[in-house]
């Protein structure tokens, strides 16, 4: 474990954005830091590919792959069969009890992820897995499964059958990145894309106790945008994320992404531009800029399009590699943050290669709203070292973490207004791959970071899928 060190905080002050004052933290509150507690092996015969240079256990938006509730914690994943595998564990032990289920990878795709999310008004586990521009399969606990974990057991037949609808309501034919959120009345909502990358719209779907209904897309895939090369009629918008906050306000930092490579100096790199972010205050159904103005109703034709005013909160054109899906997070005043990466200027204006541009020269930037209403932006100093994503929590003295691809961790502190962002753990001892997912409900629940890491392998030889838990400041 590597902590920060004097010549790391005077490089980050010089690399960072200068930020105004950064609000009322206490002068008691501690700093950022990490302490190892324990690592757990969920498989030693995890399934092992690469593909789209990422696993299909640890992808950055496998939203709730990983998380807990009431006492337990969660993991979903696939075994070297292709099985998709539900564990649990109390808390902090040291073993899982697993449930295999009776679906099986359908393709070597590391899109095809599993997703988890909790309707708190019944105590059920819902579960989406395995779709990429296709159907989707969906399968649901028992009731009171998660609201009584202690007294109910564990096996396969408190799951019902795997469905390719939500209890009959089949969405769209072309389905991926399945995020669950519960909102403050306990309802379970589920963010999805339909369409394809480049040509796809944003959508939403709730349940309830009496079941799911689909309140229906909220962004556009049309409209032109033109850059300094050329133009393109067609897009998507890739989300960081999409959080409740803690006064039940919605969140949505993005990216969009061109379907027209024309609008790229060199067809090598990716077509994303620009960070922009909306919010609703009515659980998904109006969406606002940052301004307050409205500029979509979820359900009808007006959608967020590319052609919006006010959506974008940090300009980039398509010329640095980007990334989409990167991360976000709310803190205690429900200020969003979020974590974006692209190769700065200085290492040149045209990336040709973004694989090799993003690992070469890639940085990840810490973006967000100051108490005083402005937009901030702080480089983080530590090289990439990875196409990949970085994730982003705050615990609760609303210190700022980045958890980067081979679970290295840096931190900074919200009494600097995020400017000390140092190197806290090099996780070299974990021989993690490349990107994790964290357990985003544990750091609410008792201030630790758990996340799930699969072990580097080659070709498709299966490899240990691991749960870390590493102690914030109390």
């Amino acid at each position: 474990m590597k902590r920060r060190t004097a010549l790391g905080a005077a490089l980050v002050g010089a690399m960072a954005t200068p930020a105004l004052a950064a609000g009322t933290a206490r002068a008691a509150d501690p700093g950022p830091s990490v302490n190892k507690q324990q690592s757990t092996r969920l498989d030693a015969q995890a399934i092992f590919f690469v593909s789209y240079d990422g696993l299909v256990n640890n992808n950055s938006f496998q939203k709730n792959g990983l998380f807990t509730y009431k006492g337990y914690q969660y993991a979903g994943w696939y075994t070297s069969t292709g099985y998709a595998v539900i564990g649990r564990r109390v808390l902090g032990g040291s073993s899982w009890s697993t449930v295999i289920l009776s679906h099986q990878l359908k393709s070597s795709d590391s899109h095809n992820v599993i997703s988890m999310g909790v309707s708190k008004v019944d105590g059920r586990l819902h579960i989406n897995m395995d779709s990429h521009s296709d159907g989707f399969f969906y399968v649901k606990s028992v009731a009171g499964l998660l609201d009584n974990p202690g007294s109910t057991s564990w096996t396969s037949a408190v799951f019902g059958s795997i469905q390719t609808s939500l209890d009959g309501v089949p969405l769209t034919s072309q389905f991926t990145y399945p995020q669950f959120i519960s909102t403050p009345e306990g309802k379970l909502q589920l963010s999805y894309r339909v369409g394809i990358s480049g040509n796809g719209r944003n959508a939403l779907a709730e349940y309830d106790r009496s079941g799911w209904t689909a309140l229906g897309e909220w962004t556009s895939s049309t409209g032109t945008y033109t850059s300094s090369h050329g133009s393109s009629t067609a897009r998507n918008m890739y989300l960081h994320g999409i959080d409740y906050d803690v006064n039940g306000r919605l969140h949505s930092f993005f990216t969009w992404r061109e379907q027209s490579s024309s609008v790229m100096c060199n067809s090598g790199g990716i077509t994303n531009h620009d960070t922009g972010y909306v919010y609703s205050t009515d659980r998904g159904r109006t969406w606002r800029n940052d301004t307050g103005t409205l500029v979509a109703t979820t359900g009808t034709s007006d959608t967020v399009a590319v052609t919006d005013s006010g959506l974008v909160v940090d300009s980039l054109n398509p010329d640095h590699s980007l990334m989409n899906q990167e991360s976000q997070w709310t803190d205690s005043a429900g200020l969003p943050h979020a974590i974006i990466s692209y190769v700065p200027g200085r290492f040149g204006q045209c990336t040709t290669d973004y694989v090799a541009d993003r690992t070469a020269g890639g940085r990840a930037f810490h973006v967000r709203k100051n108490s005083s209403g402005t937009w901030q932006k702080t480089e983080i100093p530590v090289v990439l070292d990875s196409s990949q994503r970085t994730k982003l929590l705050l615990d609760k003295y609303d210190n700022a973490y980045a958890v980067f691809p081979y679970g290295r961790i840096a931190g900074a502190s919200k009494s600097s207004g995020y400017t000390d962002w140092a190197l806290l753990y090099d996780g070299s001892d974990l021989n993690a791959f490349g990107e994790v997912v964290i357990d985003e409900m544990r750091v609410k629940a008792d201030n630790v970071l758990s996340f799930m890491y699969q072990e580097a392998s080659s070709g498709t030889t299966p490899s240990t899928l691991h749960v870390v838990d590493f102690a914030l400041p109390a």
